[in-house]
């Protein structure tokens, strides 16, 4: 663990109301011009324990986004019931936070001011500055908190999006393949950074990803997402130590058992639309 980690560790004052998340018999419609309706989602089950980084792969057009705004709580389900903490998901809340494929940023506020915003919304003060300081650090940034967005890279943009996302710690995180605009070295930096704040802090997260690699190095477990409409082809638990090696042998046996189950969801999407 890192020293501006530890730091984080230190200064926090309260312990995450950590949620597990179950969903049940959950399906998702949605309609067409022609009347139809089209299903995204259909009867899926499955929970998620309290603390778990659970990385969900699957192809595009899957369902992974929607499985992550019925989470968050941005639409809802057709039927079955999305639950945290036993109590049914009905709308958004602070205690989860969402970070999306593309940035989502105040043109008229300063990164500084963007990353604080929520927090002062809710009136979470207690060290805001101070924590605020220590994200944008952390995400390289700490040149660029007076600078507007209309200035920063995409991948910047979105590096201070998970900056803001982390300083509200919210008790669950998900993510929508948060770091596809970052270049390779920035991304391994942020996938660790984000990998040692979990592990301290011991939030639930769900992270969404097509690369099969980056949902082994991150998650300690792997739900996949297949097929049409959306099922749950497989969950894998990845019971190994971090830092992840993609060249050492356990992780190319994860890699093989993943990659085969990946592949049969693919199969049973192209029998299904034939």
């Amino acid at each position: 663990m890192n020293l501006l980690i530890y730091s984080l560790l230190l200064m926090r004052e309260h312990e995450h109301s950590l949620k597990k998340i179950e969903l049940r018999n959950v399906s998702k419609l949605f309609p067409r011009s022609d009347g139809g309706k089209n299903v995204v989602l259909d009867d899926i089950s499955f929970s998620i324990n309290q603390g778990d980084f659970v990385t969900v792969l699957g192809e595009s057009g899957g369902g992974k986004t929607t499985l992550l705004n019925l989470l968050a709580g941005l639409v809802s389900p057709t039927s079955g019931t999305v639950f945290v903490d036993g109590i049914p998901v009905k709308d958004i809340d602070p205690s989860r936070a969402m970070l999306f494929q593309q940035p989502v940023l105040l043109p008229w506020l300063s990164v500084k001011e963007n990353v604080e915003y929520g927090c002062r919304i809710r009136g979470d003060l207690d060290r805001l500055d101070y924590r605020v300081h220590q994200f944008l650090e952390m995400m390289g940034l700490s040149c660029f908190e007076n600078a507007k967005p209309s200035s920063l890279s995409l991948g910047m943009a979105q590096r201070v999006c998970l900056a803001r996302a982390l300083v509200g710690r919210a008790d669950m995180l998900l993510l929508d393949e948060p770091f596809s605009s970052l270049d390779t070295f920035t991304q391994s930096h942020i996938q660790e950074e984000l990998i040692n704040i979990w592990l301290s802090e011991g939030f639930t997260a769900v992270f969404v990803t097509h690369d099969v690699n980056e949902a082994i190095l991150m998650g300690n477990k792997v739900l996949i997402l297949g097929g049409y409409p959306g099922r749950v082809w497989g969950f894998y638990e990845i019971d190994e130590s971090y830092p992840r090696n993609v060249d050492c042998e356990r992780f190319k046996s994860h890699r093989k058992e993943i990659l085969s189950s990946f592949k049969k969801a693919h199969v049973g999407n192209r029998r299904f639309l034939s």
